[in-house]
């Protein structure tokens, strides 16, 4: 594999102005692709074989008018008691009247038939009924939702539309960039040359451009949630930069030694390019791996971070190599411009390496975690231990209106809900009594509602809705507790065993609530199987990369660790709220359904990503003769500058988004951050070499049957440098 990407980083760097503009027209392409065939993005999870997902498929079927997207308006009048007077009155129905004929809206029920009142006068709930989907509602339709009650609101009324029909995209703005430029100034002082930093970010920006564009031109066929876009880009975004530090860090390397920008290049794609090809793989395999927990948006998720990972290699690999060719020597610092000897005119011959310098802090860090292995290796595991304990505490669901920031105007107006009726008539469930005739349902719909009465925690439940046919009745209920809270978890699977058969009638418990329970509930349940997936994973992989089996275990259990670690900090803050208030988070909450699981994929791949880079040095000196603490030494020395500046540059960009006001998207780029900061500075860079020095030579070892079963895919470049030895001497 070495010897095949040497050569095609020496051919992308004689052909840069062909390859160069074979990408540009790529991401032209693809651009106008997505502008013409950009699809709306979806803010709902569907869960196929759940019970909630299939009285939602019911509805639709047999009672559309009830299939779509509702809106709850709250009410609340200056005073207790004006909503029972005449003006109070008044106001109150031109509201409904208001909102009953908005763009897009069956209709509007009245609060005084449906005695949606507080007993103090002073609270109302009027509920809007959509024709289609939330996703399907139009911008321009839900601007029109948003400022109803403008009349009344004038007035000193406070009118707070909001509902399911308020669920948006989430938007990119500038505060991400802020991650981009620290990355920026990460890359310049990494590299004390503003041509290289300018390079890695452009081919880094390129890939990102690629990706997402690509992305956006198959939204048309292929439905996306709202994050997968966000998730995609942070992604693209880390890992392009990343993968062009590792190549543009060794190509310097080899101009320093000497060679031609040429050499150097194919060199530099041939080592430091296999890391970039096996370490973007190891993302793309535990992206795309989510498949197999069985959840269509989580797949879709995957699916379109593995894309935009891969063009981030595919760039790496190729445009890099190009955009070095036209760079040249200005890669180099200026100070070591003159000091490089410059051999134009020699291919392979290399130039007497000048003596290593080993005192930089790489080595030096090496050299005192080696000597202290022993008590380093215990701080590091019962800190980590320390950190994870809040995860034994994890609960996750979907996000509910009162987490959304303060000041929007689904905020506002579940503040407002909670405010007069209670946290319930944030979450109603809704209940589907249906049947092959109107009497057999008839018959069952009073047994059903006084069954649900009587279970712990129910609030109150509506009367019924009846289709045309009066076949399929709807029942709303209303918990006692909020959306997200564990008792109405409870109530949930109490109300489903109290009404799961009545009579002729088929009965299903549905709503958003009811809907965010049983994607967690699944996504619970395939998290354990996933992680045995990537674990698994990672070992057999690792084990085919180092020829070791006690290596691929210790890299193991630090992802581990690291995952840990990371779910105890997450739900530290966005769950228990210590310190939120750093992060911009407003109202503490379980953790969004599907973060555990992604961030072990994306974490995994990182992971990976870190060990390769530091060990598969380790590994390259202990073969060519040093000993295993030298070797260890070794591969810290060499590897910590650029690792560092890696995992700086991640965090840049994934703590860029813990700025959006987004709380999904806050968590995922907090977790994220917090992950790669735990696994690179103190899980490979610190507990790996001093693991790595106990084990002395004892890490390398491999049973001989199995070496020679394994096949050797070469990461360290031994196949490229016999390869070299081969070849003629041109001068």
């Amino acid at each position: 594999m070495a010897t095949l990407l040497y050569r095609l980083g020496r051919a992308s760097l004689r052909r840069r102005r062909l390859v160069v503009a074979v990408w540009l027209v790529v991401l032209v392409g693809l651009g106008i692709a997505a502008a013409t065939l950009k699809g709306p993005t979806a803010s709902n999870f569907t869960m196929p074989g759940t019970e909630s997902q299939q009285a939602l498929d019911l509805l639709a079927e047999r009672f559309p008018a009830a299939s779509g997207a509702t809106g709850t308006i709250a009410v609340k009048a200056p005073a207790d008691g004006q909503l029972t007077t005449p003006e109070g009155q008044s106001v109150v129905k031109g509201v409904v009247q208001e909102a009953s004929t908005l763009p897009g809206v069956v209709g509007a029920v009245d609060p005084y038939q449906s005695q949606a009142i507080t007993p103090n006068g002073r609270y109302a709930l009027i509920q809007v009924q959509f024709a289609t989907g939330g996703d399907e509602v139009t911008p321009e339709q839900r601007e029109a939702y948003e400022k109803v009650g403008a009349q009344a609101e004038a007035q000193g009324w406070q009118i707070a539309p909001g509902g399911e029909v308020l669920n948006s995209e989430p938007e990119v703005g500038s505060t991400e960039a802020l991650g981009v430029l620290v990355a920026a100034i990460v890359l310049i002082v990494t590299f004390g040359s503003l041509v290289a930093a300018g390079m890695t970010m452009l081919n880094a920006l390129i890939g990102v451009g690629v990706g997402m564009a690509g992305l956006f031109a198959l939204s048309g066929t292929v439905q996306l949630t709202s994050t997968a876009p966000i998730l995609a880009l942070m992604l693209g975004l880390a890992v392009g930069i990343d993968y062009s530090l590792f190549i543009t860090s060794r190509h310097r390397q080899h101009l320093l030694e000497g060679l031609t920008p040429e050499e150097a290049v194919g060199r530099a794609v041939g080592t430091a390019g296999s890391a970039v090809l096996f370490a973007g793989a190891t993302v793309v395999i535990a992206l795309a791996g989510l498949a197999v927990v069985g959840i269509p948006f989580l797949t879709v998720m995957g699916l379109a971070a593995a894309g935009t990972v891969s063009v981030a290699v595919l760039v790496a690999i190729t445009l890099a190599p190009a955009l070095l060719g036209f760079a040249g020597r200005r890669v180099l610092p200026r100070r070591l411009r003159k000091a490089a000897p410059a051999t134009e005119t020699v291919e392979t011959v290399e130039a007497a390496p000048a003596a290593e310098d080993r005192s930089g802090f790489g080595f030096r860090w090496a050299r005192w975690v080696t000597r202290l292995r022993i008590p380093v290796i215990l701080v590091g595991l019962l800190g980590l231990g320390l950190l994870a304990l809040p995860a034994q505490d994890m609960r996750i669901a979907l996000p509910d209106a009162s987490t959304a920031p303060v000041g929007s105007p689904a905020r506002t107006s579940a503040d407002l809900i909670r405010e007069g009726f209670g946290p319930g008539f944030t979450g109603r469930l809704a209940v589907v009594v249906t049947s092959d005739s109107a009497q057999d349902t008839a018959a069952a719909v009073p047994q059903v509602a006084a069954l649900i009465q009587r279970t712990d925690g129910v609030l109150a439940v509506a009367p019924p809705q009846l289709d045309p046919t009066g076949r399929t009745a709807l029942l709303g209920v209303i918990p006692k507790s909020g959306p997200t809270d564990a008792a109405t978890e409870t109530l949930v699977h109490d109300i489903r065993d109290r009404v799961g058969s009545v009579g002729n009638a088929e009965v299903l418990l549905t709503g958003v609530t009811a809907i965010g329970i049983d994607v967690s509930e699944k996504l619970s349940a395939a998290m354990p199987v996933y992680l045995l997936l990537v674990v698994g994973l990672s070992i057999l992989l690792l084990m085919l990369v180092f020829r070791s089996i006690l290596v691929p275990v210790k890299a193991a259990l630090g992802f581990l660790l690291t995952v840990a670690a990371t779910f105890g900090i997450t739900v530290a803050v966005f769950q228990q709220g210590h310190l939120a208030s750093l992060v911009g988070l407003d109202s503490p909450a379980p953790l969004i359904s599907f973060l555990p699981i992604l961030l072990i994929g994306i974490l995994f791949g990182l992971a990976m990503d870190y060990e390769v880079f530091l060990v598969s040095r380790m590994r390259e000196d202990f073969v060519h003769g040093d000993t295993a603490r030298q070797a260890t030494i070794n591969g810290m020395g060499h590897g910590a500058r650029v690792v560092t500046a890696a995992a700086l540059i991640m965090m840049s960009v994934f703590g860029g988004f813990v700025f959006l006001d987004d709380p999904v998207i806050k968590s995922m780029g907090f977790a994220l951050a917090i992950g790669v900061a735990i696994d690179a500075f103190v899980v490979r860079m610190t507990i790996v070499p001093a693991v790595m020095s106990l084990l002395n030579t004892r890490a390398w070892w491999l049973p001989r049957w199995l070496d020679r079963a394994l096949p050797n895919v070469d990461i360290e470049g031994e196949g490229l440098r016999a390869h070299l030895d081969k070849q003629p001497v041109n001068v």
